[in-house]
């Protein structure tokens, strides 16, 4: 899951070593958490958070079929 977020993510922004993804995991949780550089937030967020929001959709159902509930979270 942390493989295919890092990709999608630096695939969608200008800058990718500027990209920090970590993660917490509980028994069945993961919680991805997001910082970007100044100025990219808007290019993962997309147009009234669709690309976001799709992001996430992936992101959950990939987690589903390991048996757990995956969260992804934009910090600024």
């Amino acid at each position: 899951m942390e493989a295919f977020l890092r990709y999608v993510i630096e695939n969608l922004t200008d800058s990718p070593e500027g990209v920090e993804l970590t993660h917490a995991e509980t028994a069945k949780k993961v919680t991805f958490r997001l910082r970007l550089p100044e100025g990219e937030a808007g290019k993962i967020i997309g147009k009234q958070g669709r690309t976001i929001a799709a992001i996430r959709n992936l992101l959950s159902a990939g987690a589903a079929r390991q048996g757990q509930r995956a969260v992804l979270q934009l910090e600024e």
